[in-house]
């Protein structure tokens, strides 16, 4: 038999007459290794900060998506360069509506936001619509699909949609949305819809960085007031029954009135707005007008009353601490002293041997004096 070799055959073999099997050509790669060459060079070239700032100011749609992908990048150089822009940018912001938007699933909250969107913009305004969704990568959930849903909208040179970050921290998630609303703004967007498409805390939070905050319902769902936070309620400027069209209009009109009576129930609101509950079929653009000239009519009695300015204040200030415990847990959580050391108090823990606060505190002293260490 033949040496072993890789271009023996075995077919080849005296043993087995009239076969012969030839040598094989050895493929060549599918794609030219050389054929990403340039393009490699060409994503290391990345913009000074002045320039994403110069390209932002001109309202540069593809500097802005690249400017807020850096916002929204966990590399530490990304972010140094983000925040640059973000400082630079600030004298060029605050002069938008921030309406934030949350509603039951099924609510009809991506139709609402085009057919709102679309009137919006035949008023000469400019609207970016950005999304809070936490959940998205436990639920693999994504604004992306609403933004195919919202293909009239989409195509508007003057519209800009924005997915939410696809995974991270409530808090992380809030953060770099509310950067991107800066971003939007300096880029000359004068209107900003925040949509919360996960579910909890995201209502809360959304709440923390816009100006008018909008609940949207369904009626014919049984009992209206079921199945509804009272802190979501609380927190709503307006709420608003959509689908109130062909058999649904007469219960969108009990619906509005049980809501009503229910908002009566709350203490009055530091903005000095009663808060209001309205109709509309996004679906037929019927009573889009009207839920327009309500945000308006707020954004007017707030503005000459001061509570417009002062809760943009108190706003900037909650989310300055809010940054403060998103670093903090972040750095905590990602020393190398801690990985280890928490997996022993977590068992600790587990097995009774450590109550819960004792661990914490332990875990606690020993970051801090590794820290210590560190900076002598």
């Amino acid at each position: 038999m033949a040496g072993n070799n890789d271009n023996h055959h075995i077919e080849n073999d005296p043993q087995f007459k009239g076969l012969t099997v030839n040598k094989g050509v050895e493929h060549a790669p599918a794609v030219n290794p050389n054929a990403f060459r340039h393009i490699k060079k060409r994503r290391k070239l990345t913009l000074t900060a002045d320039q994403y700032v110069e390209g932002i100011l001109a309202g540069n749609i593809t500097i802005l998506s690249q400017a807020v992908t850096l916002v929204e990048s966990a590399r530490a150089d990304h972010q140094l360069i983000a925040q640059e822009i973000i400082e630079k940018c600030l004298p060029h912001t605050g002069n938008s509506i921030r309406l934030g938007i949350t509603g039951v699933p099924g609510a009809g909250k991506s139709t609402f936001i085009e057919a709102l969107g679309m009137h919006i913009i035949g008023q000469k305004g400019k609207l970016a619509v950005l999304a809070i969704d936490p959940s998205s990568e436990r639920t693999k959930g994504s604004i992306l699909g609403d933004k195919t849903r919202m293909e009239q909208l989409s195509g508007q040179k003057d519209a800009y949609i924005r997915p939410s970050p696809s995974a991270g921290s409530l808090g992380g998630v809030a953060r770099k949305t509310r950067e991107t609303i800066i971003l939007c703004e300096a880029a000359g967007f004068d209107h900003i819809i925040v949509e919360t498409v996960g579910v909890g805390q995201s209502e809360t939070a959304v709440h923390s960085m816009v100006d008018f905050f909008l609940l949207i319902q369904l009626a014919g769902a049984g009992d209206e007031l079921q199945g509804i936070k009272r802190g979501i309620m609380e927190m709503a400027d307006a709420i608003t029954i959509n689908k109130a069209d062909g058999t649904n209009v007469e219960r969108a009109k009990l619906a509005q009135a049980e809501y009503r009576n229910a908002l009566h129930l709350f203490p009055a609101t530091k903005s000095g707005w009663v808060p209001e509950v309205k109709t509309c079929s996004a679906l037929n653009h019927k009573g889009i007008d009207e839920v327009w000239k309500m945000v308006i009519s707020y954004v007017e009695l707030t503005k000459g009353n001061g509570y417009f300015k002062s809760n943009r204040r108190n706003q900037a200030k909650y989310w300055m601490f809010e940054s403060i415990n998103e670093q903090l847990k972040s750095s905590f959580y990602d020393d190398a002293l801690i990985k280890t050391e928490i997996e022993k108090n977590e068992q600790m823990v587990l097995n009774d041997e450590r109550s819960s606060f004792m661990a914490a505190k332990n875990l606690l002293e020993q970051y801090f004096n590794n820290l210590n260490k560190k900076n002598h």
